[in-house]
Parts: structure tokens; sequence; C-alpha cells
């Protein structure tokens, strides 16, 4: 059999989801056809211009009008603009034929089953034999769609449910309908994962699938214990989200995003099609709901919900919430818990959840009867909607941004004392939890030899979880592969001769220990090592150096100290490219500031294609200090010759920095000069970042790695670019577009980048622009408006502009 390959895909149907598919498929380097249907009349524009539904413009103009409102959506579907050119539109009656040449068709139309079976009819008369066809639907039953086709249509058709938006939520829900081979699922499993990034989740064909049959089940538990106890929305969203590892939007904010009416859709779903689920009841919608849905307060769509933006009678804006008890509109409330005040020196959120049931306020009452519920219903899931336990704990982390799972939580707190909660609340647990006690397995999960282990029901026993040896999982080698360890950083054995230097600091920030442990780093690895990867799975890779120590000593006007400790981090950036064995850093998420000038220094980067980077020391009155801007002058100079006006490159070079630009994905980072083509690479599965830095390593040191030669050829043009780029900061300052601490930083920079008031340009030493570099960071941290910007960058986690 030859191996299936997906080089084009149609995607039927370009509304929110369909176009975000599409965009997600084009990112990842796939030829799209986005079809949708033909208008039945003209719009007001048309008519002006005299166009009939003849016209190729009009014919295509829903599935163009729904593609640029997606490509111009916030937050971005494309990991980068130039990418929309992989997608071609066209409409089902002129462009249908076309399908017979893609490799998968993907079918996201309105979700009723007797649409979506007309265009699966129309679909079959030109689909080619062997092709995928598959039914993005949230929960119409897959058996139902494929009656009536072909054999070979129904041997390879199912549902592959995205989330949305596809680009950024990671869950990919794949639904075997009656006759589907085995083939396809196996091949989109692993497509899911290693191409388009995803959590791949086989589920059953049960309503809802797993993710929002479990996601809106715990909404719908938390509208009912809101009521019992009397709490305001504001408490809840501050219980329900980062705290236990939720996101920001927590419960009742994340109803406004997704739409009330879509909530509302999907419970109403699941009561009218589960009549065997043992809590229907609290699928019934509560009374404030459906007052909410009659005023059509459906969140942001209707531009009000639970939360409404509202400017005061003195002209200032303010986010009202609403009072569930009057249903009126009033200020937001301060939150605040004794129990939650315990958690606060807790860093790692699984190991807050036993503290959060104990305590004896409303707050531990609320996280009490939520879990209770919550593991009770999930015990009760197996066997209906998976057979797995790990199923249901990926589809929440991957779907509803979970950091822990329904089980790992439940394990956390303890399967006994899981068990205690049930009970107290007057439920109880699926027989085999406590079958599972009585086995002798005292938890869900386990760790061995690196690998992570999951209770199987069946066999009553730990078995290994599929799929993991694609993953490195730090937190499954940590203890047992510990070479090295420090208050900052976590030094491992990956195996075959290459390290890994984990930051383990607040936020993953750089301060002294991380830079000891990176010198420590390299140390060991060039002593009995081939290669070292630095990188983390954390929630972001680094937000930047320590900005509170440098705070602290330029207030105390330590600038000894101060001078000391930004050479040890310029000195640990230099040691990155210049030591003896490949150095690899894996950022993602943030790697700003400092990460960002880390991974710059690094003999080759692994990226996550979510990785936000840049340098962005502007902000709090600074330039990049730890070899950031030798470094872009560096780069700027190799590019001079490629033939490009001089000046204008070291420009764009300076105004990255001076912009404080961010990539908003790896593929940006590629245009601002942070990651280099050729060079550089980007993964779109995070959960493979590792062991692919660690292969990129291993592949280094195989090819007769050396010491790299310092650098001593650096083209810098001297006053020549320094009068180009004062005269710049002169005019910006006088029309107001900057103020004068702003152009205090840019001459600066520009003094640095420029390489001096040399007399013409000069070929220079790395080191003589690290000094220039050093000289031009501290001679800031002395000016009054810079300590300010820190301060405030400190209390606030935001830049201030003077």
């Amino acid at each position: 059999m030859s191996k299936r390959r997906i080089k084009k895909i149609a995607i039927i149907g370009s509304g929110i989801m369909g176009s975000g598919i599409a965009c997600h498929f084009a990112n990842i380097g796939v030829d799209v056809l986005l079809l949708d249907i033909v208008p039945r009349e003209l719009n007001d524009k048309e008519k002006a211009k005299g166009l009939t539904l003849n016209d190729k413009v009009v014919r295509n103009r829903l599935v163009n009008d729904a593609l640029m409102t997606s490509i111009k959506s916030k937050p971005a579907p494309l990991y980068h603009p130039s990418f929309k050119n992989r997608i071609t539109t066209g409409n089902l009656e002129d462009d249908i034929a076309k399908v017979a040449d893609v490799d998968w068709i993907m079918e996201v139309v309105v979700e009723r089953l007797d649409i979506k079976q007309q265009v699966f009819e129309k679909l079959e008369k030109h689909r080619t034999p062997g092709t995928l066809i598959t039914s993005n639907t949230s929960g119409i039953p897959i058996k139902f769609m494929s009656e009536g086709r072909s054999e070979d249509f129904q041997k390879h058709f199912c549902g592959t449910h995205f989330f949305n938006p596809a680009r950024y939520l990671r869950l990919f829900e794949i639904i075997p309908g009656p006759k589907t081979d085995a083939s396809v699922i196996e091949f989109l499993n692993g497509y899911g994962e290693q191409f388009l990034g995803k959590t791949s989740v086989v589920a059953k064909d049960t309503p809802a699938f797993i993710g929002n049959r479990i996601g809106i089940f715990s909404i719908m538990n938390v509208f009912h214990v809101v009521e019992e106890l009397g709490m305001t929305i504001e408490e809840v969203d501050k219980l329900s989200g980062p705290v236990i590892g939720r996101p920001k939007s927590a419960t009742f904010r994340t109803v406004d995003v997704v739409g009330l009416d879509t909530l509302v859709h999907v419970a109403n779903g699941i009561k009218d099609n589960c009549p065997d689920d043992e809590r229907l009841e609290l699928f019934t919608i509560p009374g404030f709901i459906n007052t909410m849905m009659e005023n059509k307060w459906l969140g942001s769509k209707t531009g009000q919900g639970f939360y409404k933006k509202s400017i005061s009678a003195e002209g200032k804006k303010e986010i009202l919430s609403l009072d569930l008890k009057t249903l009126d509109y009033r200020s937001k409330q301060r939150a605040k818990f004794a129990t939650l005040e315990l958690t606060k020196t807790i860093d790692k959120v699984a190991d807050r959840f036993k503290v959060l049931v104990s305590g004896k306020d409303k707050a531990a009452e609320f996280y009490r009867k939520h879990f209770a519920a919550l593991f009770a219903y999930v015990s009760y899931r197996i066997p209906e909607i998976t057979d797995e336990i790990y199923k249901i704990d990926d589809a929440m982390k991957a779907g509803f941004g979970w950091e822990d799972g329904p089980f790992q939580i439940w394990d956390a707190i303890g399967v006994e004392k899981g068990i205690e909660m049930i009970k107290a609340e007057g439920l109880e647990p699926n027989s085999w939890v406590t079958e599972m006690l009585d086995a002798g397995s005292t938890s869900f999960y386990t760790v061995k030899n690196g690998a992570s282990f999951c209770y199987d029901i069946p066999n009553k026993s730990q078995e290994k979880i599929p799929g993991q040896d694609s993953f490195i999982i730090l937190d499954n080698i940590r203890k047992t592969n510990e070479v090295f360890k420090n208050s900052g950083v976590v030094i491992e054995d990956l195996g075959d001769g290459i390290l890994n230097c984990e930051f383990q600091s607040k936020m993953n920030t750089i301060g002294g220990d991380v830079l000891a442990g990176l010198n420590k780093a390299v140390d060991l690895a060039e002593k009995d090592f081939d290669g070292l990867v630095i990188g983390n799975q954390g929630a972001n890779f680094s937000v930047g150096a320590n900005i509170g120590m440098i705070f602290m000593m330029a207030v105390e006007q330590e600038y000894d100290e101060l001078n000391m400790a930004i050479k040890y981090f310029q000195d640990t950036m230099m040691r990155m490219r210049y030591s003896a064995i490949p150095t690899v850093a894996a950022p993602h998420g943030m790697a700003l500031g400092g990460a960002c000038e880390l991974s710059m220094h690094a003999d080759k980067v692994v990226a996550a294609a979510e990785t936000y980077i840049g340098l962005v020391e502007f902000g709090v009155g600074v330039i990049p200090g730890g070899a950031g801007s030798k470094e872009m002058a560096l780069r700027a100079s190799d590019t001079f010759s490629k033939g490009d006006v001089e000046l204008n490159v070291l420009q764009e070079y300076f105004l990255t920095i001076g912009m404080a630009k961010v990539a908003t994905s790896a593929y940006e980072a590629y245009d601002i000069g942070v990651l280099q083509k050729g060079k550089d690479i980007v993964v779109v599965n995070k959960d493979r970042q590792i062991a692919t830095a660690k292969a990129h390593a291993k592949l280094l040191a195989d090819a007769g790695y050396t010491q790299p030669v310092r650098r001593k050829d650096v083209k810098v043009l001297g006053k020549q670019a320094l009068g180009m780029f004062l005269v710049g900061t002169d005019s910006m300052e006088a029309s107001h577009y900057i103020s004068e601490h702003d152009q205090k930083i840019a001459n600066k920079l520009a003094y640095v980048m420029a390489g001096g008031d040399l007399s013409e340009p000069t070929l220079v030493t790395e080191q003589y622009l690290l000094d220039l570099e050093r000289e031009a960071f501290l001679s800031l941290c002395t000016e009054r408006k810079t300590l300010e910007r820190i301060q405030h960058m400190l209390k606030t986690g935001k830049p201030l502009r003077n």
C-alpha cells in the first residue's frame, strides 16, 4: 500500500471554522482549495458597478469575503501573511470538479444533517476513490452523515473536529464512522500530531464527542453551583482561571467569547440526545441564562453578556459585570479568598489542588463541589465516550486550555480523597474507580523509566500511553536524569550524548542562577557530552532578564556590580556561541529580551511555531545589553555583502530594536532578523520540540562540530550611520512622535550599532561592540526615567511610554 500524503486539501464551507482551518493547513504548507456557495442576489456595491450574478467576482464573493475577514481577525489565523497565497478560492458550482485533484476533502458547512448530506452527494460525483473525506462537525452523529454513500466513500469517511480558533487550540478529535477503515483513523491520528501540531484524540460517535461533552458539563455545573452558593461572576472567574491552570478568561469571560447561544445549543443537544446520562438535570438551562438569551445578551458578538463594556459619565472606559440575582449591570467587584492566599507561594498548579479543597471558606466549598461533580461525571463517561482515561485529559487540555485534565487533578488531590468528596455531595463514582484501588493502583497515572503510564480499566493495570516515542517529556526524566541543579536551572541528560538546560526560575526569568546554570551546562557538555539543548516545557520559554535585579542595583547605585552582571550576561551569551560543543535553543511561547538574545547566540534555533520573540528592552528604557545590540549590528554587517544599500540594511535592524518588534510566530521572526533562514527551523508541534532540538544537536556533533573562531570582521559604518540615525531621532522628537527619553535611548543604540563615531567604515571585533553596548546600557540605568519605566514594568507587567 502506497504512503498517503496530503499535498492538497479542499475545504467546503468558508465560515469562521472553514476559513480558520484553511489558514492552518496553509500554515503547514498544504495547498488549499476553499469553496462555498454562490450568492443568490447582488449586493449594493455590485449593483453600483453594473455586475451580474454571472460575474466571477460575484460568484466567489461569499468565499472571498469570509476568507479576508478571517485573515484580518485577531489573533491572526496565519503564521505569516504571505501564507494566504497557498489558498485558492472558488464556489461549489463552478469549481466543485476540482476536488478530484485533492488528497483530502473536508466539509465545514452549517450544522444541519440534511445540508451536509446534500453536500456529500454533490462531492461524491467528483471525488476520486481513495480520497479522504471528513466532516468538521461538533456533534452530529457521524453514522448518519454517510448513509447512502458508496462503500469507498464510507470507508474513507469520518469526523475530524477542530476547535476554534484552529491555529491556536490544539485539540483534533477524530470520530470513526461505522465503516471507516482502521488505516484512515491511524493516518489521521498521526497526521494531526506530526503535521498539524495538534493533540489527536480518537473519540466515539457520541453527542458532543469528548471535549465538548466534558467541557460543557463543567461550565453547566459551575452555573448551578453559582446559584447554590450565591456567588458573583467575579468570584467564579477568580477561582476558575489561572489559579487552577485554566485560561485567564476563566468561566464567564470564556462563555462571552464563545457565545452564550453556542453554549446553550450544545447543552441542549446533550440533554436531548443523551437520555441515559446520570447527570442530565445539570444540562437544564438555568433561569438567568434563559433571560440572557431572551435579551440577546450573548457575549462579545452582541456587545454584552456576563460582562459589558461601558463609558462612564466622565468618559472613562469601564467593564461592568452582570449581577446574577438582579440581572442588572454594575461595577466590577474585587474577589478575595483566604484559601487562594495559601497558594500564592505554590508555583506548580498541580500542587495547589490539595490546598484548594482543604480550606474553610466559600472558595474551598466551591472547589469541593465542582471537582466532586467533575470527577464523578468523567468516571461514568468511560467507556461511553472513550475507553481510555488519558484521552479525556488530553481533550480537556488541548481543547479548553486546561493545564491538568480531570483525572490528573483527581490524582493531585488523591484518588481516595476525591471519592470522599464525591460521596460528600451525595454522588457515587463509577465502580471501576474503587476496583482500581482494590487492584493495587492508587493513582490513574504513573511514570516509569521516563515514560507515562495510565490505568487500563479492562486489564486492571498501568499500561504505557502510546505515541510517546516521538516526545521527550522533561517532567518524566527530570529526577532520574538530573546531572546538575541550582535554584535557576535543572540540567538533564537527554541521552545520546546530549544535555538539556531547563530554566526553573519564576516565569523562567534569566538571573544570576540561570546564567551560572548555563555556564555549568556548557562546562559539563564540553567535558563529558557532545551537545547542549536549552529548552523547557513551561508556559513560556522565558520572559527575559530579571529586571528586578537590575532595578535594585541601579537604585542602590551599585554600578560596578551592575557592570559585572551585564558583562556576565554578555560573556554567557558568547559562551553559547563559542563553546566546543553545538548549542541548540528551543524557544516557545514568549521568548523576550534576554531570552531572544540567548536564542540568537545558539548554533541553531529549533523554535515552536507559536513563539513570540523579540528584543523588547526599549519598553523599560534601555537597549539590549546581553549582546543583542551587538548581534543585530553583526547580522546587519553580514547582510551588507548581498548588494543592498548598507545604511538601509542597518536601519532595518536598528528599527527592529527601536520599535521593540515582537514576532507573533516563529515564521515572522525570520522577517525581523531574529531567526535566520537556512540555519534555524520551526516545529509545529511543541511536544516534539525538545526531541527535535536534541536530534539537531546530535546531527551537528556527528558532523564534526568545531569550536567557531571569534569574529573580528564586523563591518560598522561609523559617523556616516550615526549621523543618519541622529538626524532621524531629532526629527521624530521634534514632531513629538517620540519623547525626549525615547530619543536618548535611540541615540545610545545608534552609537552602538554604528560602531561609535569612527571616521569611516571599519572592521571591528564583537568584543568592541559588546563594550559599547554595555557602556550604553549602564549609562541609561542612571536615568530617572529609565528607573520609572522599570518600576512600572515590575508593578504592572506592561511597558510605560514617557
